[in-house]
């Protein structure tokens, strides 16, 4: 393949009409769905920190807590944090182990809009305990296209 054709060729992947990628409730549930499959999920023993008023989406502080022993026999394996607006649901997933000693994780995301995030904890024992909270944000991030 010559240079002419190969940039031809992407030109015309570029040009091909995507719609924004927009994440909803119910996209929200079935990105849920897809980590606990059928498991029941318990409101509980997990702590979602972050501000209920945020002026700039770009960059929100977020911390996830989960009370948990952090024993071999009793851990949290796995912290998975979801959103319903911004362009994907899945707003990260992080593994644990009873090596952590805390069943604790920090970060910043960014937020598109007011909307609602939600906590899920995985334990070792196989089960799933959830926190959400509500956020209103007054200057979106995550826009896919410019106004």
């Amino acid at each position: 393949m010559d240079r002419r054709r190969f940039l031809a060729g992407t030109a015309a992947i570029v040009v091909l009409p995507f719609g924004p990628a927009s994440a909803t409730p119910e996209a929200m549930a079935e990105a849920i769905r897809k980590v606990v499959g059928d498991a029941a999920v318990t409101e509980g023993r997990v702590t979602l920190d972050l501000p209920p008023l945020i002026e700039n989406g770009n960059t929100v502080p977020l911390v996830v807590s989960v009370e948990s022993p952090m024993t071999v026999a009793d851990h949290v394996k796995a912290i998975h944090v979801f959103n319903e607006k911004n362009p994907q649901p899945n707003v990260f997933s992080a593994r644990l182990s009873a090596r952590n000693g805390k069943a604790t994780v920090g970060t910043r995301i960014k937020l598109g809009d007011s909307q609602k995030i939600v906590a899920i904890a995985e334990t070792s024992d196989g089960k799933f305990w959830s926190a959400s909270a509500d956020v209103i944000v007054t200057l979106a991030a995550c826009l896919e296209e410019s106004t």
